[in-house]
């Protein structure tokens, strides 16, 4: 009991100093991140409220809020490596479900869609987001309502998540849209994206909506100017015959109405 305790707490470190250059030494993690100390307080309160003594599971719970300034529900699931970089503001949900390797920044929300409508009929329910292996979560990202963003998926900083996330996709926005999905690999061999956020070029949906109507008006107008020229062209270059004659009488008439 105690080799394992020590192994899952061996591994929280690593995970830290794995994911954050800033990391010299364990001891440094131990004393200097809160990320960590909130984990630690959590594995304790979660472990209050699984044996069914849930006031002290709370109490402990507030205690690692003012502590560390974040809040994480000791009704929460939580898998080995978990990482919160910086930290204060991150809240996780009772019902939020977060499985392993998974790194949130600071400003996280794993929230509710619509906690404070008709609470008694939300009590003991799924109301809160799922976050499969590998997933990372950008600095004020909010993820509302019960579901499920995809292993190794990337939210960008400030996205608004409300619908499900594919695996290995990043969602970017409010609300949030994929822009950019690749074939899902392990989570220990995915590439660490920085606060969810890829620095590469990475189209816009919008834009690239926006480029193919372009595209498509251009080809319309193209099309359009073909077949009035084509009317109106005698093919020698020259107008139509009477067309100068209308316009002439035009010119007279409307000379003729000014006063």
């Amino acid at each position: 009991m105690g080799k394992a305790m020590f192994k899952s707490l061996r591994s929280e470190i690593d995970a830290t100093m794995q994911r954050d250059p800033a990391a010299r030494s364990r001891l440094e993690v131990v004393l200097c991140y809160p990320g960590f100390q909130a984990i630690m307080l959590y594995r304790l309160s979660s472990a209050c409220w699984r044996r069914g003594w849930h006031l002290i599971g709370r109490w402990i719970s507030a205690v690692g809020r003012i502590l560390t300034g974040i809040e994480i529900h000791p009704g929460a699931t939580i898998g080995d490596r978990f990482f919160i970089d910086h930290g204060m503001g991150v809240v996780v949900g009772e019902t939020a479900e977060i499985g392993e390797d998974v790194t949130l920044y600071q400003g996280v929300t794993l929230g509710g869609v619509s906690p404070s409508v008709d609470s008694d009929s939300q009590r003991n329910t799924k109301r809160h987001p799922t976050l499969l292996d590998g997933v990372i979560v950008g600095s004020g990202a909010q993820v509302l309502g019960p579901i499920t963003v995809g292993r190794c998926a990337r939210v960008g900083a400030n996205a608004v998540v409300t619908k499900d996330v594919a695996d290995c996709a990043t969602v970017v926005g409010i609300p949030a849209r994929a822009v950019q999905t690749q074939k899902a690999p392990e989570p220990a061999k995915a590439p660490f994206v920085a606060y969810g956020t890829p620095t590469g070029n990475i189209p816009d949906p919008v834009a690239r909506a926006l480029d193919g109507l372009l595209d498509e008006v251009q080809s319309l107008r193209a099309r359009v100017n073909a077949l009035e020229g084509g009317g109106a062209d005698t093919g020698n270059g020259r107008e139509p015959a009477g067309a100068g004659d209308e316009r002439d009488d035009e010119t007279s008439e409307t000379a003729e109405g000014k006063c």
